[in-house]
């Protein structure tokens, strides 16, 4: 075991071949003598390994991905013409320092040097009768912003207000939780241990929904400058979220801040000009149309309006205000891609905040370690200072209290000397930054964990669920009142251990009563209202859909009832005899299969998909730390959960851990398509490969 006080590992040596190395589950490990040219390596394996997944991204940042699979996409295509994300990602792009700027461009270009071949070996693109086309030196800027645009808070103000319409002030608050859609993650730090000489170690899983392909790649970049694995985004160069540098080591979990607002705004025409609204009268507003082509449909015409605050994004349909989006990457001209490659070269916890310092969305929790011994927690990003109103509802545009100051709320950092926990709940240092935060049952969890020396595959494994609010409802039920199966289920719901295993059936019987309870809910005549026409376009159904979110937020909903006036007991009891008299609800596992998320235009994927549902049970549950999440009363299908899971030791490298849930490769038919399916739902780990001699060059792993 190494010691604290050892030197760094060495480099690679200088003289090394450039090119793609894998190791024996497909990992693309990549050697180039300047940080430029490992740029274009990274681009070139992203789109050997992900070919059609990196040119949906693109497409969905041009708002062209109608034109090449149909009309479905549209409303994608709508927003993303609306939000202006092509043209966000191109002023960012030139705004970067000029060595960032050549280093993202050279990343473009190893995309386009591979997408022809990785293309070949990709189903989609002949079932989609299409080709991949050419990368922009923005477009790496424009798939992140994709991945990212729905990663925060704006959505969920417009159920506030559907809400806040719908029942009036004494529901607010009522569906206080992670929002849906959201994504979180676990992330945890131990600190060294200077009597055993070991070193720190960082371990968790991001939640983002779960894609296929997945959303994490795993890779290597190594050049003369550094060395540092970790999980990037198909599409983007670098290591943002989690990477391990050997001397230093670095994760994230979302900060759940809030750094997004609508505005309503009132607009007026005048033959083609748009006027808005403004506190001392009538502006003009930008205004363009835009051509949407529809693959197999007519082409549709979109209007492109920005106001001073952000684009028009939508419209209430019930009011007739235009809805605007204000973010920090439109107004500042800024992603945060600077940060990148200093934080490649990082070499310390203060080299990785510094790097950092130039983070601008979305708003991350950081946890830091390197072998020194020090641990830190940061918080990275832009949060606007603007009046505690916009971080709820949408606002009136015209009126000045509204606008930002121009300032950016001051970010923590704080020095850790003990285990610390990050799981998007209210902890002191994000508190004060956001309205909408996960319920602590996670963070709490882990801790208690770590507390009794768990070690990371306990952790990442843990299943049981915090059920406390719904067995409550169930002590609200007249059991005299219950049928005789009714009232042995829930005598036996009671007495069940609450873990969230594959195998139970209690774990089945449970999900099948609380699907039954959020349905009853959505039905309540004191909830009904939530079911009026929406005001929002199709596209925020995730987040407007009174039944999704009654399922989302049970256990607020069940808690805030009171409030309403509304008596649990009775839907509670109703949903018992639902289940009681109805088919058996079988196992968990049965119930909770793996659902991954993609675009259905080959056949190949399509029978892939059904095959791994067939290979794995899944345990876990939204609230437990093996967060596999569900929607309860629409479907206990799993679509939301770990993407990767990591264990970074700073002791020695190689004897960190990492899995994601399929494999490196986007090509079904790939050994390495879904290899990691069956470790990632068991929840083991694979090895992180950092011996060169022990990886395979490019050319003799291809497959024909």
């Amino acid at each position: 075991m190494k010691l604290l006080w050892e030197p760094a590992p060495p480099r690679a040596p200088h003289a090394r071949t450039a090119g793609i190395r894998r190791d024996t589950w497909g990992v693309a490990h990549l050697w180039a003598d300047t940080v430029d040219d490992l740029a274009r390596l990274q681009g070139r394996a992203a789109a050997l390994d992900r070919a059609w997944q990196i040119e949906v991204e693109r497409w969905r940042s041009e708002g062209r991905l109608a034109q090449h699979v149909g009309p479905a996409e549209v409303g994608w295509d709508r927003f993303a013409r609306r939000a202006r994300l092509d043209d966000t990602a191109r002023r960012c792009f030139v705004r970067l320092d000029p060595a960032t700027r050549r280093w993202v461009a050279a990343y473009a270009e190893g995309v386009n040097d591979g997408l022809a071949e990785g293309a070949a070996g990709a189903p989609e693109f002949a079932a989609a009768g299409c080709a991949p086309g050419r990368w922009r030196p923005w477009s790496p800027l424009g798939v992140f912003l994709v991945q990212h645009v729905l990663f925060a808070t704006f959505p969920n103000k417009l159920w506030r207000a559907h809400v806040a319409a719908a029942l009036g002030p004494a529901a607010d608050g009522l569906f206080s939780a992670e929002p849906p859609a959201g994504s979180g993650s676990n992330a945890w730090a131990v600190p060294a241990d200077p009597a055993t000489g070991r070193g720190p170690v960082i371990a968790g899983d991001p939640h983002r929904i779960l894609e296929l392909p997945g959303i994490y790649h795993q890779v290597r970049l190594a050049c003369p400058e550094f060395d540092v694995l970790g999980f990037a985004f198909p599409g983007v160069p670098g290591l943002p979220h989690f990477g391990h540098a050997g001397e230093v080591a670095w994760a994230v979990t979302n900060a759940m801040a809030d750094y997004q607002d609508l505005y309503r705004e009132r607009l007026r025409r005048d033959g083609d000009r748009v006027l808005v609204r403004e506190a001392d009268g009538w502006a003009p507003a930008r205004r363009h149309v835009e051509r949407i082509v529809v693959r197999g449909g007519e082409p549709v015409q979109v209007e492109v309006i920005e106001t001073p605050r952000g684009p028009v994004v939508d419209e209430d349909r019930h009011t007739g205000e235009a809805i605007s989006l204000r973010t920090p990457a439109r107004v500042e001209q800024r992603l945060g891609f600077d940060a990148l490659l200093p934080l490649l070269r990082a070499r310390s916890v203060d080299d990785v905040a510094t790097a950092l310092g130039r983070w601008v969305e979305p708003v991350n929790s950081v946890l830091v370690a390197d072998r020194s011994g020090t641990v830190a927690q940061l918080v990275t990003g832009l949060v606007p200072v603007r009046d505690e109103r916009c971080r709820r509802e949408p606002v009136p545009g015209w009126e000045p209290r509204y606008r930002w100051t121009g300032d950016y709320a001051p970010l923590p950092r704080t020095a850790v000397t003990g285990p610390v926990v990050c799981a998007n709940d209210r902890r002191p240092d994000v508190a004060a930054l956001g309205v909408d935060f996960a319920p602590p049952h996670r963070a709490r969890r882990i801790r208690t964990l770590l507390a009794a020396g768990a070690g990371p595959a306990s952790v990442h494994t843990d299943d049981r669920l915090e059920a406390a609010v719904l067995r409550g409802a169930l002590d609200r039920v007249d059991a005299d009142a219950l049928s005789t199966p009714a009232r042995a289920l829930r005598d036996r719901l009671a007495a069940w251990d609450g873990r969230m295993r594959a195998d139970s059936a209690d774990a089945g019987a449970f999900a099948a009563w609380r699907g039954a309870l959020a349905r009853g809910l959505h039905e309540h005549p004191r909830l009904r209202p939530l079911r009026a026409e929406g005001a929002y376009d199709e596209l925020f159904a995730a987040w407007t859909n009174p039944l999704g979110r009654i399922g989302h937020a049970l256990d607020a909903v069940v808690a805030g009832l009171d409030r309403l006036g509304v008596d649990v007991g009775p839907v509670a009891a109703a949903a018992l005899e639902e289940v009681s008299h109805g088919d058996p609800p079988g196992t968990w596992g049965r119930r909770h299969v793996l659902h991954p998320v993609h675009l259905s235009v080959a056949k190949e994927v399509d029978v892939a998909v059904e095959e791994m549902r067939e290979r794995v049970t899944l345990s876990g549950d939204a609230d437990c730390v093996l967060a596999t999440s569900s929607v309860p009363g629409l479907s206990d299908a799993c679509w939301r959960g770990p993407v990767a899971r990591y264990v970074w030791d700073l002791t020695d490298r190689a004897d960190s851990r990492w899995v994601v849930p399929f494999g490196a490769s986007g090509r079904p038919g790939d050994p390495h398509f879904d290899d990691q399916l069956p470790r990632w739902a068991a929840g083991e780990l694979i090895p992180v490969v950092t011996d060169w001699a022990r990886l395979t060059p490019e050319q003799e792993t291809r497959t024909p």
